[in-house]
């Protein structure tokens, strides 16, 4: 599924101030170059293992920690799990090489609100700390799709609760997943037995609901709303 492109909404104009932490030292010169490419954006401090983060984030209070998942001295997870802990305004982006949707899924539940594969790092990064410095979720499209593949829920079960809250009905709730799952528009039809016209319909007033405009937007909702179980 082609994610189509997204503008990236400007964080505030204060400084943002990111910490970044992976043990190669390449991959932070290039991280840091990435994010200080942005006006506004400076990185205020680096670490190269995990027991090092908790400590000096304390110390900085960043507003947003890039971590690498695999860090020596303590993962990426329970490093996460001890900044919150300690610093809860403190947004965490995860980095990984990782594409096992546990992961991904585990990620989430330990408070990082934005994951990305480090193979789409380049691509992805600034539109993810843009939106972690907006205390928005990302979830860049590849990371979603995997979680959405794996764990969708069943079509016609119970709804998740947080489709519910957004005004969805069943039908539309099913054709999220479908979407979510890379489907077209014709494939979509002929799985709810159901003419395209109707799925555009549906897929219209999706989008009036979640506030959405794009392919990549709907999938990060799916998965921020419930649509996945593990």
């Amino acid at each position: 599924m082609k994610a189509m492109a997204e503008k990236v909404p400007p964080v505030a104009s204060r400084t943002l101030r990111i910490f970044v932490a992976d043990d190669h030292e390449l991959v932070r010169q290039a991280l840091r170059g990435l994010l200080e490419s942005e006006p506004g954006w400076e990185v205020c401090g680096e670490a190269s293992a995990g027991n090092e983060v908790a400590e000096k984030v304390q110390q900085l209070q960043p507003d947003v920690l890039v971590l690498d998942v695999h860090m020596p001295g303590m993962d990426g997870l329970e490093t996460a799990k001890q900044v919150l802990t300690a610093n809860p305004k403190t947004e965490i982006l995860i980095l990984t090489l990782d594409e096992s949707p546990a992961l991904i899924l585990n990620a989430a539940r330990v408070g990082a609100r934005g994951i990305v594969m480090k193979s789409d790092t380049t691509r992805e990064l600034v539109a993810a700390v843009s939106a972690l410095g907006r205390h928005e979720s990302y979830y860049a499209p590849k990371t979603a799709q995997i979680a959405i593949r794996t764990f969708a829920r069943p079509l016609g079960a119970t709804p998740p609760t947080g489709a519910s809250r957004l005004g969805l009905t069943s039908r539309e709730q099913d054709i999220v997943v479908l979407i979510a799952q890379g489907q077209s528009h014709k494939q979509i039809a002929a799985e709810l037995h159901i003419s395209t016209k109707t799925v555009e319909t549906h897929r219209h007033n999706i989008r009036l609901k979640l506030g959405v405009h794009s392919t990549a937007e709907l999938v990060r909702h799916a998965v921020q709303n419930g649509f996945v179980q593990p």
